[in-house]
């Protein structure tokens, strides 16, 4: 165990991160080494930031804090705290089963951590974080919570009603970031579309897209999690004036089949979410979706089931991932539905769906072959600069492998020839 050092563990989403980051700025700032995960964990203060989604995040959590339950008592490592999503959700059951940890903290009283340790918070530090990211990309939360309620989500019961930060306060963040070398933001909230409601009530996401993409140095703006619902059509427009936001957007749609959608409680129907998509194409030519869509949801039917694939198809996302339902204790769902379909089922639903896409995006990977594209470089391995497009989110969309005879800087952008593609990496050259 090494004194004085905390390590800190992310497990879930680009959101959970950014607390974290936060956290370790202000321990930093009391005067300890931070390592955030680090190959070796033996810090004298160990810190599991939880996520409670699904079943399979919670799961993952529950395997992390077992592991470092057993390292306490071997003496690797000393005080265990657990705090985010998954210890907000099951606080007292978590206090029961699992003895080993310290203190547990919700996903917003983790402040608290270091009033209990009996050090500053330094609430001068507000914004300030200390990045577990590559110092030349970032998140930029922008709002927490969700008001959409749809059947399977557990989010509104971890985080509450939705919470805009004000525009000033995020473009200072921005602007911070930037001082710190940041080139890319990536903007994320449970919920982009909904942006602005609650504070200025109309839909902000276009008007602070465009005071972000105002700040010098900001090179890519990237846009992450948004509804189908009620979507900011304006933010088409800026997409299309500036060059620094990325025509990528991230957008659940879960399902197409009415059935389905009006289980799920999503507020849209088919013709809805084909005319939604049809728009973004039509107004933000060269635009890359992502998308997520869920399989096994309540009352999904072989013809409901027939009626995504058909659709994931004709669409052709450029990015789309999927997952199976997941049973959520006080979730609507969990509450009036029987969870009525077997999991061999929801698998082999999920398998061929991800087949289908895995072709798709094999093919429309294959047309950037010949290309000229502008690429960040995120590291280098063996042989390759590891990079990404402007089509490319860290950490789950496809990357770019990239030989040159000069050396490239680590952060930089460079324009890069395509030379070969498979469905999930490109091959270039400078």
């Amino acid at each position: 165990m090494r004194k004085n050092k905390v390590d800190i563990i992310t497990l879930g989403c680009s959101k959970n991160l950014v607390d974290s980051e936060q956290l370790m700025c202000r321990f930093k700032a009391n005067g300890y080494v931070v390592a955030y995960d680090p190959d070796k964990v033996n810090g004298e203060i160990v810190i599991v930031n939880t996520c409670g989604f699904i079943g399979d995040a919670q799961e993952e959590s529950i395997n992390m804090i077992l592991d470092l339950e057993e390292a306490k008592r071997k003496g690797h490592i000393g005080k265990l705290f657990v705090m985010g999503c998954l210890s907000e959700r099951f606080m007292q059951d978590l206090k029961h089963e699992l003895p080993g940890v310290d203190q547990f903290y919700g996903k917003f009283n983790w402040k608290n951590i270091l009033k209990d340790l009996g050090k500053s918070y330094h609430s001068d530090l507000t914004d300030n974080r200390l990045l577990s990211t590559p110092s030349h990309y970032a998140y930029l939360k922008i709002a927490e919570g969700c008001d959409r309620h749809c059947s399977y989500c557990s989010i509104p019961l971890i985080t509450g009603k939705y919470k805009s930060r004000p525009i000033d306060e995020i473009v200072s963040e921005a602007r911070a970031l930037v001082g710190k070398g940041v080139k890319e933001l990536q903007v994320i909230a449970q919920d982009l579309t909904y942006y602005g409601l609650d504070l200025y009530r109309r839909l902000a996401l276009p008007e602070l897209t465009e005071r972000l993409s105002d700040i010098p140095g900001i090179e890519w703006i990237r846009l992450h999690y948004g509804y189908p619902t009620r979507f900011p059509y304006d933010l088409l427009r800026v997409m299309r004036e500036r060059d620094n936001v990325c025509k990528y957007l991230d957008i659940a749609l879960q399902h197409v089949s009415d059935r389905v959608l009006k289980y799920m409680r999503r507020r849209i129907t088919r013709r809805e979410t084909y005319e939604l998509i049809e728009k973004i194409r039509e107004e933000a030519p060269g635009i890359h979706l992502r998308t997520t869509f869920m399989v096994g949801h309540p009352g999904e039917t072989e013809d409901d089931f027939d009626e995504l694939t058909a659709f994931v198809e004709e669409m052709r996302f450029e990015r789309m991932g999927a997952f199976a339902y997941s049973h959520e204790a006080g979730t609507y769902s969990y509450l009036h539905y029987k969870n009525d379909i077997p999991d061999e089922i929801k698998q082999r639903r999920l398998d061929i769906l991800m087949n289908i896409q895995q072709s798709i995006a094999a093919e429309i990977n294959e047309t950037k072959i010949g290309k000229t594209m502008k690429t960040v470089i995120d590291r280098k391995e063996g042989n390759y600069y590891i990079g990404r497009t402007e089509f490319d989110s860290p950490e789950i969309d496809p990357e770019v492998l990239i030989k040159s005879d000069r050396r490239l800087r680590i952060g930089n952008f460079y324009n890069v020839l395509i030379e070969r593609a498979d469905f999930f990496e490109l091959y270039a050259k400078t």
